[in-house]
């Protein structure tokens, strides 16, 4: 199953992976959004190559999936899940990348304040059921 996430009104191309019920979604689609660069294929080839000089390899996170292009046909396609997603946003120097990477990084300390006091994730999953419109149980 393949579908459009939008973003901003601009497409990101996914497709459902039903054997590991994850979604893959195309590098390239959030790459252009998050860089307005005129070429994101050139950006992302530009990219695993400086990352990999770093020492991480992007594309040991990336799989070919065959998905949908522009002129309706599908195409292999470098996709990610969205863990994929998120490091490789982390890894874009670019003022539209930098809202996300503010969240990542509040989530990842909230995420380890819940490691160390798991009194503080019991209550903040209580806060959030709640907040679903369910009762308190008593």
């Amino acid at each position: 199953m393949s579908n459009i996430k939008l973003f901003e009104s601009k497409r990101i191309r996914s497709a459902w992976n039903e054997k590991e019920e994850l979604w893959y979604f195309a590098v390239v689609d959030v790459i252009s959004i998050l860089t307005d660069s005129p070429d994101p294929k050139d950006y992302w080839y530009r990219m695993k190559k400086r990352e990999k000089m770093s020492g991480f390899e992007l594309s040991t996170i990336c799989r070919q999936v065959k998905i949908e292009s522009a002129d309706g046909k599908k195409y292999t396609t470098d996709c990610t899940t969205t863990e994929g997603l998120l490091r490789i946003i982390q890894s874009i120097p670019s003022p539209k990348a930098e809202p996300f990477k503010q969240w990542l990084a509040k989530v990842g300390y909230v995420r380890i304040e819940e490691t160390q006091d798991p009194e503080i994730s019991i209550e903040r999953s209580m806060e959030n059921y709640l907040n679903l419109g369910y009762s308190k149980v008593d």
